[in-house]
């Protein structure tokens, strides 16, 4: 006897971060991203014009300024995110309150998929997934593809590398935090072919200025950006100057949103830190 045949799962559906079945009746053309490296990946991808709101921080690509603003990534307005009609909303679920929206806005009936990449598979595969869901798995594919590029040419260029050294990445100070191995930016410093300071297997940590002592860094990276806001440069601080990379000038000042952002532009990230680092063997003439 013949069995009858299972329905065929949609051809737009996934399983988001949360482990939650993500199932859309035809490609979305209608999106809000509620954190923003959904938008630079959309960006990518070519697919700016599908984005019909943004939150109030986000302006990347400045191609979205435009779109109406909903508010932001923890407080959206519901009534601005339904009257846009969007057929997805995609959220970033880096902290647990980022949940209070998704719970919010999937009880008015809408598709919500979260994602949490913290790190370049899983930047990847949120690539991949959004590529289903708007029916553009040949736009992921190329996207994804051209990311693997440009970190293998960095590989290739570090395989010369004698030393991996021990960078300090500063998230915020004075209160200082510090991104632990469970973040995006950890293995941005493993492809830049630097060793992360912080061993403890969180995104965030938070340091004394005694801990940092104990370290010593020989790199020492201060991103700058809504959570670090107009830094003092290290050499200016109290006890910093007990550090080997403050005495040797080795600080670094970069972008937050480059840098702590996973998205398309971590692969920049790992770029500038690489020639940060190895600047022997990362050329600037970079094909």
């Amino acid at each position: 006897m013949l069995l009858p045949s299972p329905a065929p799962a949609s051809a737009f559906e996934i399983v988001d971060d949360t482990g939650r079945t993500i199932r859309l009746d035809k490609p979305a053309t209608r999106i809000i991203a509620l954190y923003g490296a959904y938008n630079e990946i959309l960006a990518s991808m070519g697919m700016e014009s599908r984005i019909v709101g943004r939150t109030k921080a986000d302006v990347s690509p400045p191609s979205i300024v435009s779109r109406p603003s909903i508010g932001t990534h923890m407080r959206p307005n519901v009534e601005m995110v339904m009257g846009l009609k969007p057929d997805l909303i995609i959220q970033g679920a880096g902290r647990k309150e980022a949940m209070m929206p998704v719970n919010q806005l999937s009880k008015e009936g809408l598709t919500v998929a979260v994602f949490n990449p913290t790190s370049f598979a899983e930047i990847f595969s949120v690539i991949e997934r959004i590529g289903t869901l708007t029916g553009e798995p040949v736009e992921a594919d190329r996207l994804v593809s051209s990311l693997k590029g440009t970190l293998d040419r960095v590989k290739k260029r570090l395989a010369a590398a004698s030393t991996r050294p021990k960078l300090f990445f500063e998230v915020r100070y004075p209160d200082i935090l510090s991104a632990g191995t469970n973040s995006i930016v950890n293995d941005v410093i493993e492809h830049a072919g630097g060793s992360n300071c912080v061993s403890v297997k969180k995104k965030l940590v938070r340091m004394s200025i005694e801990t940092v002592v104990a370290c010593n860094p020989d790199f020492y990276v201060v991103q700058e950006g809504p959570m670090n806001r107009n830094p003092v440069p290290p050499g200016e601080r109290p006890h910093f100057s007990a550090l080997q990379a403050v005495r040797d000038g080795r600080v670094l000042t970069v972008d937050e949103q480059v840098f702590s952002r996973p998205g398309p532009r971590s692969v920049e990230a790992v770029e500038q830190l690489a020639t940060f680092l190895h600047p022997q063997l990362i050329s600037e003439d970079k094909p």
